[in-house]
């Protein structure tokens, strides 16, 4: 069973950190860029489109006192290579696989938001003796059983032709922010854009194979496989990714949780900060036996 997570715990942190080690693994035709904060249980957090290590600015100085944090640039963005694509999620996974083996990682504890959901599907399916416990952001599960967005919002994020990167950013807030977050907290859409901003700036094929990978993505006729303890998060404004696809994919996968935050956006992360690290600390430290 689903339940609201209630608005009053929904608060946000601007926090940001540098990276204490730096570092790159090979993944056969390309080099994945890393970085580890902290120590403790394993724990990694896996971005999404465009997104990478910056992205968990908001993250990284939360868990980093309990957790062996890791956070990595997917193939395409960042540091990473940007090999032609298209890519496939699954590609992305043994991506994940990969670097678990260059840090000698037996088993680690999964927190992936948006298309991070998504290569965090395919690593549990892929080797679930490597996943502890996992967290599913506001993702769906592909294929025809997808709820997808309107069709202005993907027109909106896929039309870059011609923009500098803040442009980018600035034109892509009101698919990733709530209209009341937007008005209401500048602070943290200033944070999120800042941080954005200190990230490369992705290349136009790396950000195409990258969709690419989220459009052929379907992991629908799988999901009764995982038998991990799985907790699902959505927005109950989020745009990109409906929050019925949070419903769709706790139909799917076995003793599955879902919590819904209301009235956040897509960037669950960033709008409803301390709610999501304090959920997913809670979460994972009941698993830590």
């Amino acid at each position: 069973m689903g339940y609201i997570l209630r608005p009053y715990m929904v608060k946000a942190s601007v926090n940001t950190t540098k990276g204490e080690s730096m570092a790159f693994c090979d993944c056969g035709d390309m080099a994945l860029y890393y970085e580890e904060h902290g120590a403790g249980p394993e724990l990694l957090l896996v971005s999404g489109l465009s997104g990478g290590t910056w992205s968990w600015y908001g993250q990284v100085p939360y868990f980093q006192t309990s957790y062996r944090t890791i956070v990595f640039d997917n193939r395409g963005s960042g540091r990473s290579g940007l090999p032609a694509g298209p890519y496939q999620m699954k590609q992305l996974a043994e991506d994940t696989v990969a670097l678990l083996d260059h840090l000698r990682v037996k088993q680690v504890f999964v927190m992936g938001l948006s298309m991070g959901g998504m290569i965090a599907q395919e690593l549990a399916i892929l080797a679930p003796e490597r996943v502890r416990a996992i967290i599913l952001g506001c993702t769906h599960c592909g294929g025809n059983a997808r709820i997808s967005p309107p069709p202005h919002a993907l027109q909106t994020l896929t039309n870059n032709a011609g923009l500098d990167q803040k442009q980018i950013i600035e034109k892509n807030l009101p698919l990733f922010f709530s209209e009341e977050c937007l008005k209401t907290r500048p602070e943290v859409i200033s944070a999120y854009i800042e941080a954005q901003l200190e990230a490369p700036m992705q290349p136009e094929h790396a950000f195409h194979a990258q969709l690419a990978a989220i459009r052929t993505f379907d992991s629908s006729d799988r999901l009764s496989q995982l038998m991990l303890p799985t907790l699902i998060t959505t927005g109950s404004k989020d745009i990109l990714v409906p929050r019925e696809n949070a419903y769709i994919l706790h139909e799917r996968i076995p003793h599955s949780r879902v919590v819904e935050i209301p009235a956040a956006g897509h960037a669950i992360h960033v709008e409803s900060c301390s709610a999501l690290n304090a959920l997913a600390h809670d979460f994972f430290q009941n698993r830590w036996g």
